[in-house]
Protein backbone atom coordinates (compact mmCIF):
# COMPACT_ATOMS: atom_id res chain seq x y z
CA UNK A 1 0.00 0.00 0.00
CA UNK A 2 1.28 3.41 -0.90
CA UNK A 3 2.08 5.54 2.35
CA UNK A 4 0.34 8.59 3.16
CA UNK A 5 2.27 11.90 2.64
CA UNK A 6 1.48 14.95 4.52
CA UNK A 7 -0.46 17.44 3.05
CA UNK A 8 0.66 20.44 5.37
CA UNK A 9 2.58 19.91 8.66
CA UNK A 10 0.08 21.60 10.82
CA UNK A 11 -3.20 20.80 8.97
CA UNK A 12 -4.79 17.56 8.74
CA UNK A 13 -5.60 15.86 5.87
CA UNK A 14 -9.58 16.43 6.55
CA UNK A 15 -9.24 20.05 6.98
CA UNK A 16 -7.36 20.62 4.21
CA UNK A 17 -9.83 18.11 2.10
CA UNK A 18 -12.42 20.33 3.68
CA UNK A 19 -10.70 23.41 3.04
CA UNK A 20 -10.29 22.33 -0.82
CA UNK A 21 -14.43 22.79 -0.88
CA UNK A 22 -13.33 26.52 -2.22
CA UNK A 23 -14.23 24.44 -5.55
CA UNK A 24 -17.30 25.28 -4.90
CA UNK A 25 -16.71 28.01 -6.25
CA UNK A 26 -14.99 26.38 -9.54
CA UNK A 27 -11.13 25.96 -8.68
CA UNK A 28 -9.31 24.18 -6.21
CA UNK A 29 -7.18 26.13 -3.61
CA UNK A 30 -3.89 25.01 -5.95
CA UNK A 31 -5.83 26.92 -9.18
CA UNK A 32 -6.02 30.15 -7.35
CA UNK A 33 -2.56 30.76 -6.02
CA UNK A 34 0.25 28.25 -5.33
CA UNK A 35 0.61 27.86 -1.55
CA UNK A 36 3.80 29.47 -1.51
CA UNK A 37 6.85 28.85 0.51
CA UNK A 38 8.63 30.47 2.91
CA UNK A 39 11.44 32.40 1.33
CA UNK A 40 14.47 31.51 3.34
CA UNK A 41 17.73 33.45 2.25
CA UNK A 42 15.80 35.41 -0.29
CA UNK A 43 17.06 39.04 -1.55
CA UNK A 44 14.50 41.07 -2.83
CA UNK A 45 16.31 42.50 -5.49
CA UNK A 46 14.52 41.88 -8.93
CA UNK A 47 17.41 42.21 -11.20
CA UNK A 48 16.08 40.39 -14.17
CA UNK A 49 13.95 42.03 -17.28
CA UNK A 50 10.91 39.70 -16.98
CA UNK A 51 7.53 39.95 -15.96
CA UNK A 52 6.42 36.99 -17.88
CA UNK A 53 7.56 33.81 -19.29
CA UNK A 54 5.87 31.70 -22.31
CA UNK A 55 7.37 28.29 -22.32
CA UNK A 56 6.61 26.68 -25.41
CA UNK A 57 7.75 23.29 -25.34
CA UNK A 58 7.65 21.06 -28.39
CA UNK A 59 6.80 17.88 -27.00
CA UNK A 60 8.47 14.53 -29.20
CA UNK A 61 11.79 16.94 -30.17
CA UNK A 62 12.09 18.95 -32.83
CA UNK A 63 14.29 18.14 -35.77
CA UNK A 64 17.23 20.47 -35.44
CA UNK A 65 18.59 19.69 -38.89
CA UNK A 66 15.09 20.86 -40.30
CA UNK A 67 14.65 23.64 -38.49
CA UNK A 68 16.74 25.87 -36.73
CA UNK A 69 20.55 24.43 -37.34
CA UNK A 70 19.82 23.43 -40.83
CA UNK A 71 23.21 21.93 -42.24
CA UNK A 72 23.11 22.98 -46.29
CA UNK A 73 27.27 21.48 -46.64
CA UNK A 74 26.29 17.99 -45.24
CA UNK A 75 25.54 15.02 -46.94
CA UNK A 76 22.30 14.33 -48.26
CA UNK A 77 21.40 11.81 -45.64
CA UNK A 78 22.41 14.20 -43.24
CA UNK A 79 21.01 17.41 -43.61
CA UNK A 80 17.41 16.07 -45.59
CA UNK A 81 14.83 17.06 -47.95
CA UNK A 82 14.83 20.78 -47.02
CA UNK A 83 17.07 23.82 -48.32
CA UNK A 84 18.32 26.43 -45.62
CA UNK A 85 17.23 30.44 -46.17
CA UNK A 86 18.74 32.97 -44.93
CA UNK A 87 17.29 35.37 -42.08
CA UNK A 88 17.41 39.19 -41.66
CA UNK A 89 20.49 37.99 -38.94
CA UNK A 90 23.84 37.56 -41.15
CA UNK A 91 25.26 34.27 -41.55
CA UNK A 92 22.13 32.59 -40.07
CA UNK A 93 20.19 30.48 -42.09
CA UNK A 94 16.90 28.59 -41.21
CA UNK A 95 15.14 26.05 -42.66
CA UNK A 96 12.60 27.11 -45.76
CA UNK A 97 9.39 26.22 -44.16
CA UNK A 98 10.07 28.93 -41.28
CA UNK A 99 9.75 31.94 -43.79
CA UNK A 100 7.74 34.29 -41.16
CA UNK A 101 10.56 33.51 -38.66
CA UNK A 102 13.35 34.40 -40.58
CA UNK A 103 12.41 37.72 -41.43
CA UNK A 104 12.04 38.12 -37.93
CA UNK A 105 15.71 37.48 -36.67
CA UNK A 106 16.21 40.14 -35.14
CA UNK A 107 14.13 39.79 -32.34
CA UNK A 108 14.78 36.47 -31.59
CA UNK A 109 18.13 34.57 -30.68
CA UNK A 110 19.16 30.73 -30.84
CA UNK A 111 21.29 28.79 -28.37
CA UNK A 112 22.61 25.50 -30.70
CA UNK A 113 24.24 23.66 -27.89
CA UNK A 114 21.98 22.33 -25.31
CA UNK A 115 22.62 19.26 -24.64
CA UNK A 116 21.14 16.16 -22.16
CA UNK A 117 22.45 12.39 -21.92
CA UNK A 118 18.51 11.22 -22.44
CA UNK A 119 17.20 9.85 -25.42
CA UNK A 120 13.87 8.54 -24.11
CA UNK A 121 11.05 10.54 -24.07
CA UNK A 122 9.73 10.35 -20.11
CA UNK A 123 13.82 11.14 -19.48
CA UNK A 124 13.82 14.01 -21.58
CA UNK A 125 10.73 15.75 -20.12
CA UNK A 126 11.71 15.38 -16.48
CA UNK A 127 15.31 16.73 -17.77
CA UNK A 128 13.91 19.63 -20.02
CA UNK A 129 10.79 20.71 -17.79
CA UNK A 130 12.28 20.50 -14.37
CA UNK A 131 15.73 21.89 -15.53
CA UNK A 132 17.92 19.06 -13.93
CA UNK A 133 20.25 16.41 -15.79
CA UNK A 134 20.13 13.42 -13.75
CA UNK A 135 17.28 11.62 -12.84
CA UNK A 136 15.31 11.35 -9.58
CA UNK A 137 15.73 8.57 -7.66
CA UNK A 138 12.94 5.83 -7.96
CA UNK A 139 12.49 7.71 -11.49
CA UNK A 140 9.68 5.88 -13.29
CA UNK A 141 8.96 6.67 -17.09
CA UNK A 142 5.70 5.55 -17.34
CA UNK A 143 4.42 8.08 -14.76
CA UNK A 144 4.69 10.95 -12.60
CA UNK A 145 5.66 10.66 -8.90
CA UNK A 146 5.94 12.49 -5.66
CA UNK A 147 9.84 12.41 -5.83
CA UNK A 148 10.56 13.56 -9.03
CA UNK A 149 12.14 17.41 -9.34
CA UNK A 150 9.61 19.78 -9.54
CA UNK A 151 8.95 21.66 -12.95
CA UNK A 152 9.89 25.26 -13.65
CA UNK A 153 6.43 26.04 -13.63
CA UNK A 154 5.78 25.04 -10.81
CA UNK A 155 8.83 26.77 -9.00
CA UNK A 156 8.02 30.01 -10.76
CA UNK A 157 4.12 29.65 -9.80
CA UNK A 158 5.79 29.22 -5.89
CA UNK A 159 8.35 31.66 -5.99
CA UNK A 160 7.62 34.61 -8.53
CA UNK A 161 5.84 37.45 -6.46
CA UNK A 162 2.52 37.62 -8.66
CA UNK A 163 1.21 40.74 -9.97
CA UNK A 164 -2.13 42.61 -8.76
CA UNK A 165 -4.48 40.08 -9.69
CA UNK A 166 -5.81 36.64 -8.68
CA UNK A 167 -4.94 34.61 -11.36
CA UNK A 168 -2.70 31.91 -10.99
CA UNK A 169 1.06 32.39 -11.10
CA UNK A 170 1.85 29.34 -13.24
CA UNK A 171 -0.75 28.17 -16.07
CA UNK A 172 0.27 25.53 -18.69
CA UNK A 173 -2.44 24.95 -22.17
CA UNK A 174 -3.96 23.67 -24.18
CA UNK A 175 -3.87 20.31 -21.86
CA UNK A 176 -1.80 17.78 -20.01
CA UNK A 177 0.58 16.01 -21.61
CA UNK A 178 -0.66 12.79 -21.50
CA UNK A 179 -0.34 10.24 -24.41
CA UNK A 180 -3.11 8.44 -26.22
CA UNK A 181 -2.13 5.05 -24.51
CA UNK A 182 -2.80 6.72 -21.00
CA UNK A 183 0.55 7.71 -19.95
CA UNK A 184 0.57 10.69 -18.66
CA UNK A 185 3.92 11.87 -18.84
CA UNK A 186 6.09 13.35 -15.51
CA UNK A 187 7.86 16.02 -15.48
CA UNK A 188 5.39 18.86 -15.85
CA UNK A 189 4.50 18.72 -12.50
CA UNK A 190 5.14 19.93 -8.73
CA UNK A 191 6.49 16.66 -7.78
CA UNK A 192 8.54 16.75 -4.52
CA UNK A 193 6.98 20.22 -3.99
CA UNK A 194 3.37 18.18 -3.87
CA UNK A 195 0.25 18.37 -6.18
CA UNK A 196 -0.60 21.82 -4.87
CA UNK A 197 2.11 23.33 -6.27
CA UNK A 198 1.11 21.68 -9.57
CA UNK A 199 0.97 24.56 -12.11
CA UNK A 200 -2.60 24.93 -13.17
CA UNK A 201 -3.72 22.88 -16.74
CA UNK A 202 -5.76 24.71 -18.64
CA UNK A 203 -7.95 21.99 -20.30
CA UNK A 204 -8.86 23.25 -23.57
CA UNK A 205 -8.67 20.46 -25.62
CA UNK A 206 -9.93 17.69 -23.72
CA UNK A 207 -10.56 15.80 -26.60
CA UNK A 208 -7.12 15.58 -28.32
CA UNK A 209 -6.38 12.38 -26.79
CA UNK A 210 -5.11 10.62 -30.11
CA UNK A 211 -4.97 13.81 -32.39
CA UNK A 212 -1.28 14.79 -33.43
CA UNK A 213 -0.33 18.44 -35.10
CA UNK A 214 -2.44 21.17 -34.82
CA UNK A 215 -6.34 20.85 -34.91
CA UNK A 216 -8.00 21.43 -37.06
CA UNK A 217 -6.05 21.96 -40.26
CA UNK A 218 -2.97 20.70 -39.71
CA UNK A 219 -4.08 17.50 -37.90
CA UNK A 220 -2.81 14.32 -38.56
CA UNK A 221 -2.44 11.05 -37.80
CA UNK A 222 0.62 8.67 -37.43
CA UNK A 223 -1.03 5.39 -38.07
CA UNK A 224 -3.78 6.57 -40.71
CA UNK A 225 -2.18 9.72 -42.26
CA UNK A 226 -4.47 13.27 -42.63
CA UNK A 227 -7.35 13.19 -41.69
CA UNK A 228 -10.00 15.76 -39.39
CA UNK A 229 -11.71 14.66 -36.01
CA UNK A 230 -14.76 15.50 -35.67
CA UNK A 231 -16.22 17.61 -32.71
CA UNK A 232 -12.91 18.50 -31.36
CA UNK A 233 -13.47 22.05 -29.72
CA UNK A 234 -11.03 24.56 -28.33
CA UNK A 235 -12.31 25.94 -25.22
CA UNK A 236 -11.45 28.05 -22.64
CA UNK A 237 -12.17 26.74 -18.84
CA UNK A 238 -15.46 26.59 -17.15
CA UNK A 239 -15.07 29.85 -14.90
CA UNK A 240 -19.27 29.84 -14.22
CA UNK A 241 -20.70 29.86 -11.52
CA UNK A 242 -22.15 26.90 -9.67
CA UNK A 243 -26.06 26.38 -10.21
CA UNK A 244 -27.86 28.49 -7.54
CA UNK A 245 -24.97 30.83 -6.79
CA UNK A 246 -25.62 34.06 -8.39
CA UNK A 247 -23.32 37.32 -8.74
CA UNK A 248 -25.74 38.80 -6.05
CA UNK A 249 -25.37 36.18 -4.03
CA UNK A 250 -21.49 35.52 -4.38
CA UNK A 251 -21.44 39.16 -4.02
CA UNK A 252 -23.32 39.19 -0.73
CA UNK A 253 -20.74 38.45 2.64
CA UNK A 254 -23.16 37.46 4.70
CA UNK A 255 -24.37 34.31 1.87
CA UNK A 256 -20.86 33.58 1.03
CA UNK A 257 -19.87 33.42 5.09
CA UNK A 258 -22.81 31.23 5.76
CA UNK A 259 -21.87 29.03 2.50
CA UNK A 260 -18.38 28.31 3.87
CA UNK A 261 -18.70 28.44 7.65
CA UNK A 262 -18.01 25.03 8.31
CA UNK A 263 -14.94 24.87 6.54
CA UNK A 264 -13.80 28.22 8.01
CA UNK A 265 -14.43 26.99 11.61
CA UNK A 266 -11.83 24.36 10.92
CA UNK A 267 -9.53 26.42 9.14
CA UNK A 268 -9.44 28.60 12.18
CA UNK A 269 -8.39 25.88 14.56
CA UNK A 270 -6.00 25.56 12.36
CA UNK A 271 -4.76 29.26 12.32
CA UNK A 272 -5.22 29.84 8.61
CA UNK A 273 -7.39 31.76 8.72
CA UNK A 274 -6.01 34.94 6.66
CA UNK A 275 -4.62 32.21 4.04
CA UNK A 276 -7.91 30.87 3.40
CA UNK A 277 -9.81 34.76 3.34
CA UNK A 278 -6.78 35.29 0.50
CA UNK A 279 -7.59 31.90 -1.67
CA UNK A 280 -11.35 32.77 -1.45
CA UNK A 281 -10.82 36.02 -2.58
CA UNK A 282 -8.98 35.21 -5.12
CA UNK A 283 -11.79 32.55 -6.45
CA UNK A 284 -14.15 35.33 -6.27
CA UNK A 285 -12.20 37.25 -8.28
CA UNK A 286 -11.44 34.65 -11.39
CA UNK A 287 -15.25 34.05 -11.46
CA UNK A 288 -16.76 37.87 -11.34
CA UNK A 289 -13.62 39.93 -12.91
CA UNK A 290 -14.38 40.48 -16.64
CA UNK A 291 -10.48 41.00 -17.64
CA UNK A 292 -9.83 37.51 -16.28
CA UNK A 293 -12.61 35.55 -18.74
CA UNK A 294 -11.48 37.90 -21.47
CA UNK A 295 -7.68 36.54 -20.98
CA UNK A 296 -8.88 33.26 -21.45
CA UNK A 297 -11.71 33.82 -24.33
CA UNK A 298 -9.63 33.54 -27.85
CA UNK A 299 -12.33 32.78 -30.06
CA UNK A 300 -14.19 36.52 -29.52
CA UNK A 301 -10.74 38.29 -30.42
CA UNK A 302 -10.53 40.36 -34.06
CA UNK A 303 -10.73 38.38 -37.13
CA UNK A 304 -7.47 39.57 -38.24
CA UNK A 305 -5.94 38.92 -34.91
CA UNK A 306 -7.12 34.97 -35.40
CA UNK A 307 -5.70 35.40 -38.72
CA UNK A 308 -2.42 36.19 -37.65
CA UNK A 309 -2.23 33.89 -35.51
CA UNK A 310 -4.20 30.79 -37.32
CA UNK A 311 -7.46 29.51 -36.55
CA UNK A 312 -5.89 26.15 -35.51
CA UNK A 313 -5.02 24.93 -31.85
CA UNK A 314 -1.22 26.45 -32.09
CA UNK A 315 -2.62 29.24 -33.00
CA UNK A 316 -5.29 29.26 -30.11
CA UNK A 317 -2.58 28.62 -27.53
CA UNK A 318 -0.51 31.08 -28.20
CA UNK A 319 -2.67 33.86 -28.21
CA UNK A 320 -3.77 32.68 -25.04
CA UNK A 321 -0.97 32.75 -23.69
CA UNK A 322 -0.25 35.88 -24.71
CA UNK A 323 -3.34 37.22 -23.48
CA UNK A 324 -2.70 35.89 -20.10
CA UNK A 325 0.55 37.58 -19.90
CA UNK A 326 -1.21 40.45 -20.40
CA UNK A 327 -3.71 39.63 -17.87
CA UNK A 328 -0.34 38.85 -15.36
CA UNK A 329 0.65 35.11 -15.49
CA UNK A 330 4.07 34.85 -14.21
CA UNK A 331 5.00 31.88 -16.36
CA UNK A 332 2.22 30.33 -19.16
CA UNK A 333 3.58 26.74 -20.35
CA UNK A 334 2.21 26.30 -23.82
CA UNK A 335 2.12 22.72 -25.10
CA UNK A 336 2.22 22.52 -28.69
CA UNK A 337 1.26 19.07 -29.61
CA UNK A 338 0.12 16.20 -27.37
CA UNK A 339 1.12 12.43 -28.15
CA UNK A 340 4.39 13.30 -28.42
CA UNK A 341 3.31 15.37 -31.80
CA UNK A 342 7.25 16.42 -33.08
CA UNK A 343 8.57 12.65 -32.43
CA UNK A 344 8.59 12.47 -36.30
CA UNK A 345 10.09 8.68 -36.69
CA UNK A 346 8.09 8.47 -39.85
CA UNK A 347 6.81 10.71 -43.18
CA UNK A 348 9.35 13.04 -40.77
CA UNK A 349 9.60 15.53 -44.15
CA UNK A 350 6.22 15.43 -44.95
CA UNK A 351 5.15 16.20 -41.72
CA UNK A 352 6.97 19.14 -40.72
CA UNK A 353 6.26 20.63 -44.06
CA UNK A 354 2.49 20.14 -44.06
CA UNK A 355 1.42 19.46 -40.81
CA UNK A 356 3.89 21.48 -37.93
CA UNK A 357 6.34 24.06 -38.88
CA UNK A 358 3.48 25.89 -40.96
CA UNK A 359 1.34 26.69 -37.51
CA UNK A 360 4.50 27.31 -35.66
CA UNK A 361 5.86 29.65 -37.81
CA UNK A 362 3.06 31.38 -38.35
CA UNK A 363 2.07 31.49 -34.89
CA UNK A 364 5.02 32.11 -33.22
CA UNK A 365 5.56 35.55 -35.18
CA UNK A 366 2.12 36.54 -34.36
CA UNK A 367 3.30 36.23 -31.07
CA UNK A 368 6.24 38.27 -31.29
CA UNK A 369 4.92 40.98 -33.16
CA UNK A 370 1.91 41.15 -30.71
CA UNK A 371 4.16 41.85 -27.60
CA UNK A 372 6.56 44.18 -29.17
CA UNK A 373 3.28 46.58 -30.35
CA UNK A 374 2.15 46.17 -26.95
CA UNK A 375 5.20 47.10 -25.45
CA UNK A 376 5.54 43.75 -23.39
CA UNK A 377 8.24 41.82 -25.70
CA UNK A 378 11.03 43.07 -23.25
CA UNK A 379 9.51 41.97 -20.48
CA UNK A 380 8.27 38.86 -21.53
CA UNK A 381 11.12 36.30 -22.20
CA UNK A 382 9.88 33.64 -24.74
CA UNK A 383 11.80 29.98 -25.06
CA UNK A 384 11.11 27.43 -27.16
CA UNK A 385 12.50 23.74 -27.31
CA UNK A 386 11.60 20.10 -26.85
CA UNK A 387 12.50 17.15 -25.19
CA UNK A 388 15.58 16.19 -27.29
CA UNK A 389 16.78 16.99 -30.95
CA UNK A 390 16.56 14.26 -33.55
CA UNK A 391 19.19 12.04 -35.08
CA UNK A 392 22.07 12.96 -37.48
CA UNK A 393 21.54 10.81 -39.98
CA UNK A 394 18.39 10.33 -41.76
CA UNK A 395 16.61 6.72 -41.03
CA UNK A 396 15.50 4.79 -44.02
CA UNK A 397 11.26 5.87 -43.26
CA UNK A 398 12.22 8.68 -44.26
CA UNK A 399 12.66 9.92 -40.56
CA UNK A 400 14.30 10.74 -37.46
CA UNK A 401 15.42 8.79 -34.47
CA UNK A 402 15.65 9.92 -30.92
CA UNK A 403 18.41 12.35 -30.20
CA UNK A 404 19.38 14.03 -26.75
CA UNK A 405 22.87 15.10 -27.34
CA UNK A 406 21.99 18.29 -29.06
CA UNK A 407 19.23 20.50 -29.50
CA UNK A 408 18.47 24.01 -30.94
CA UNK A 409 16.90 26.43 -28.14
CA UNK A 410 14.67 29.42 -29.18
CA UNK A 411 14.35 32.57 -27.14
CA UNK A 412 13.18 36.06 -27.43
CA UNK A 413 12.23 39.32 -25.22
CA UNK A 414 13.02 39.68 -21.43
CA UNK A 415 16.23 41.18 -22.05
CA UNK A 416 17.69 38.35 -24.67
CA UNK A 417 19.50 40.30 -27.62
CA UNK A 418 17.77 39.72 -30.65
CA UNK A 419 20.03 38.39 -33.92
CA UNK A 420 22.37 36.11 -31.33
CA UNK A 421 23.38 32.51 -31.87
CA UNK A 422 24.77 30.84 -28.54
CA UNK A 423 27.15 27.77 -29.00
CA UNK A 424 27.11 25.52 -32.05
CA UNK A 425 26.49 21.86 -33.11
CA UNK A 426 29.06 19.94 -34.99
CA UNK A 427 29.25 19.75 -38.83
CA UNK A 428 26.63 16.98 -38.63
CA UNK A 429 24.68 18.70 -36.10
CA UNK A 430 24.98 15.67 -33.75
CA UNK A 431 26.98 17.18 -30.76
CA UNK A 432 27.74 20.66 -29.51
CA UNK A 433 30.87 21.83 -30.91
CA UNK A 434 31.45 24.58 -28.03
CA UNK A 435 30.05 26.66 -25.48
CA UNK A 436 27.38 23.48 -24.84
CA UNK A 437 24.42 24.08 -22.71
CA UNK A 438 22.75 22.28 -19.86
CA UNK A 439 19.02 22.04 -18.84
CA UNK A 440 20.08 23.90 -15.46
CA UNK A 441 21.94 26.59 -17.65
CA UNK A 442 17.85 26.76 -19.22
CA UNK A 443 16.07 26.78 -16.22
CA UNK A 444 18.67 29.32 -14.65
CA UNK A 445 18.10 31.26 -17.40
CA UNK A 446 14.40 31.80 -16.91
CA UNK A 447 14.93 32.22 -13.01
CA UNK A 448 17.15 34.82 -13.50
CA UNK A 449 15.38 36.60 -16.58
CA UNK A 450 12.50 37.01 -13.55
CA UNK A 451 14.53 38.40 -11.34
CA UNK A 452 14.77 35.29 -9.09
CA UNK A 453 18.52 35.51 -7.22
CA UNK A 454 20.11 32.49 -7.01
CA UNK A 455 20.11 32.07 -3.11
CA UNK A 456 16.36 31.87 -4.06
CA UNK A 457 14.48 28.63 -2.23
CA UNK A 458 11.68 26.54 -2.16
CA UNK A 459 10.88 24.80 1.28
CA UNK A 460 9.31 21.29 1.05
CA UNK A 461 6.54 19.81 3.86
CA UNK A 462 8.81 19.17 6.03
CA UNK A 463 10.74 23.10 6.21
CA UNK A 464 13.57 21.58 4.44
CA UNK A 465 15.14 24.48 1.82
CA UNK A 466 16.01 23.17 -2.07
CA UNK A 467 17.93 25.48 -4.44
CA UNK A 468 16.43 27.10 -7.43
CA UNK A 469 20.00 27.42 -9.54
CA UNK A 470 21.81 24.44 -10.73
CA UNK A 471 23.34 25.90 -12.97
CA UNK A 472 24.35 29.19 -14.80
CA UNK A 473 21.84 31.58 -16.76
CA UNK A 474 22.55 31.66 -20.76
CA UNK A 475 25.05 35.28 -21.73
CA UNK A 476 23.39 36.32 -25.35
CA UNK A 477 26.58 38.73 -26.04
Amino acid sequence: MRPSLPLHPTLSRRTMLQAGSVGLLGLGMNHVSALRAAEVGRTTSMEGAAKSVIFVFLSGGLAQHDSFDPKPDAPLDIRGQFSAINTQTPGVQLCEHLPMLAARSHMWSLVRSLSTPHNGHSEGHMSILSGRTPLPLAFDGTKPQMSDWPSIASIVGDAVPRRNNNLPPAIALPERLIHRTGRVIPGQFGGQMGPRRDPWFVEASPFNAKTYGAYPDYEFHFERGRERTKDLVFQSPNLSLPQGLSRARLADRDVLRGLLDGQRRDLEQSAIVESFDRHRQASISLLTDPSVQQAFDVHNAPPEVLDRYGRNSFGWSLLMARQLVQAGVNLVQVNLGNNETWDTHDNNFPLLKDCLLPPTDRGISALLDDLQSLGLLDETLIVMCGEMGRTPKVSQSPGRDHWGAVQTVFMAGGGVKGGVVVGASDKNGAYPAFDKQTPENLAATIYHALGLPDSAVWIDDTQRPHSLYYGEPIRFA
